[in-house]
């Protein structure tokens, strides 16, 4: 998000009237971390929580479709309740302007949240974010920041760190680092080298040690300002080469198609996958969708949800690549496809 567009939410913001309904600001925290490090994983395990009852998400994606939000709240829905006692929102115009939306039906009642919690998008530049929550009037009237939690891949993180300024940057301003992934590798010494070195003063944990209470523990506001001014400049074209590439099918796939489709990916396009989520169809499963995820050459096995949240069926996959070819993806599905139902149907004959 470049400064013009922080000054562009700042005066839409301040267009919006807003109705105050308590004396005392909603407590805001951030959720941050680079593509695929662990933020919805989390999310969704600590929402479980009566903890954080009343709480609204505030999900912010990058691409075209998101499923995020479909993977927190299981709904399609722009706001939603959930079992829990919080809410789902998906961004729907820029942050400001969701938030003191929400507000405005939270004092019509329509709404009931105590606290807000927001999952930036993994390629997400932090700073304009929290400059915005930090000395934007009308969203000074009504919300406070709390605090800023990252999470950080303990598998990928250095290599992510190495390549891609916005990882330092998210890394830079967190109050609360969680290393993420540590059941599958220890953070290595160089990892938490780096850590030291852009961060020093932040709290160390895995996302395994998180507890509820963390995401809205108070940190000191002048802290976070004096390391927003000691960051950096991101480079203009931080983004550039990065592209977002979905896959959507109406018709289930066979599961051996998935499984052949999902190594395939690794081996022949890990190293160019930032990213890879989605929800798939299954001809054996009707009615219970697959959830795969995947980080450059580690693709995880999928799980299975109880039913598809939302009215939408049909199999949606987002990747987020550097230098894989559009219609690379579609194109091996098809073909692993194709070739699974001609075996089975040479097997039947």
């Amino acid at each position: 998000m470049t400064h013009a567009a922080t000054g562009a939410m700042q005066d839409q913001a301040r267009s919006i009237p807003v109705s105050p309904i308590s004396v005392s600001p909603i407590s805001v925290s951030i959720v941050t971390g680079f593509l695929g490090s662990g933020k919805t994983t989390l999310i969704s395990r600590l929402l479980r929580d009566p903890a954080l009852a009343g709480t609204a998400v505030i999900v912010n994606e990058f691409g075209e479709i998101g499923l995020d939000h479909d993977l927190i709240a299981s709904s399609d829905e722009s706001l939603l309740a959930l079992t829990t006692g919080c809410l789902c929102c998906a961004v729907q115009t820029d942050l400001a302007r969701t938030l003191l939306d929400l507000h405005t039906r939270r004092a019509a009642g329509t709404a009931a949240y105590d606290r807000v919690l927001i999952e930036t998008s993994g390629l997400a530049e932090p700073a304009p974010i929290l400059h915005a929550l930090m000395t934007d009037a009308a969203l000074a009237q009504t919300h406070a920041l709390t605090s800023v939690i990252t999470v950080i891949d303990s598998v990928h993180g250095p290599t992510t760190l190495h390549e891609h300024p916005a990882a330092r940057h998210q890394l830079a301003v967190a109050d609360w680092l969680l290393l993420s992934k540590t059941d599958v590798a220890a953070p290595a010494a160089a990892l938490m080298d780096t850590i030291r070195a852009l961060n020093p003063g932040a709290e160390v944990q895995t996302t395994a040690e998180a507890a509820p209470a963390l995401f809205f523990q108070p940190r000191p506001v002048d802290a976070l300002a004096a390391r927003l001014a000691e960051l950096p400049p991101m480079p203009a074209d931080h983004t550039a080469g990065i592209q977002n590439i979905v896959l959507q099918r109406d018709a289930p796939l066979p599961a051996l198609a998935l499984t052949l489709f999902l190594q395939a990916l690794a081996e022949h396009a890990g190293a160019r996958l930032l990213r890879m989520k989605g929800l798939i169809g299954i001809a054996e499963m009707p009615g219970r969708p697959a959830v795969i995820h995947g980080v450059r050459h580690v693709v995880s096995p999928p799980d299975f949800l109880d039913r598809w949240p939302g009215e939408d069926t049909g199999t949606r996959i987002v990747f987020i690549s550097m230098g894989m070819p559009r219609w690379f993806p579609a194109r091996l599905l098809d073909a692993i496809e194709a070739e699974v139902l001609d075996e089975t149907a040479t097997g039947a004959s």
